[in-house]
């Protein structure tokens, strides 16, 4: 088990914050050390495996983080389509305050790294699976059937969407993919 200090977090939450924005290639070693103010000698005490296992470890950091976030969402109403507006909105809200500047924290490593990597991989289809069970299971609590295929879709229109938005600088993609899936989530209470 790692070793929890305050430079170790500090450097995971700063890797968490700069592999999201720029990715795994664009974000050196020195920089997260930098920006984290942590000693240099403490980034391979605390992450013997590197700059890959800091990736992978931060990966796990802000997935876990949003799936508590996406949690939360859903739970504040037992309504599919209410639910995914709240989750939009949630997503559309950080992507703002950033100046949309942040994505999904789990994109733009997948992109960059996942295929080079196993650990980076496995923390990038960990993050995704955990927020698609979380869609599944409230899905599944509605009633809706085929939740787990529905809940695919759900993550893949929203994760298109929050990259489309952050792309153009403009939450239009996120507003529109919310009105296509509100009509899909109507059509599957339906069809019980």
């Amino acid at each position: 088990m790692a070793v929890r200090t305050d430079a170790r977090d500090r450097m995971l939450r700063t890797a968490a914050t700069l592999f999201r924005a720029q990715g795994y290639h664009a974000t050196g070693l020195n920089q997260v050390l930098a920006e984290s103010g942590a000693p240099k000698g403490s980034l391979y005490f605390h992450f013997p495996g590197g700059k890959e296992q800091l990736a992978a470890e931060s990966i796990e950091l802000a997935g876990a983080e949003l799936c508590s976030a996406i949690r939360a969402a859903l739970a504040s109403t037992a309504d599919p389509a209410g639910a995914l507006e709240h989750v939009l909105a949630l997503l559309g809200d950080h992507l703002v305050a950033s100046g949309f500047r942040d994505g999904c924290p789990v994109a733009t490593v997948a992109l960059d790294a996942a295929a080079g990597s196993e650990p980076i991989r496995t923390a990038c289809v960990g993050a995704y699976d955990s927020w698609q069970s979380l869609m599944a299971d409230h899905l599944r609590a509605a009633g809706i059937p085929s939740a787990d295929e529905l809940a695919t879709v759900l993550l893949a229109a929203i994760e298109g969407a929050v990259l489309l938005a952050r792309t153009r600088h403009d939450l239009a993609p996120l507003h529109a993919v919310g009105t296509r899936l509100r009509i899909l989530l109507d059509y599957g209470r339906s069809s019980k």
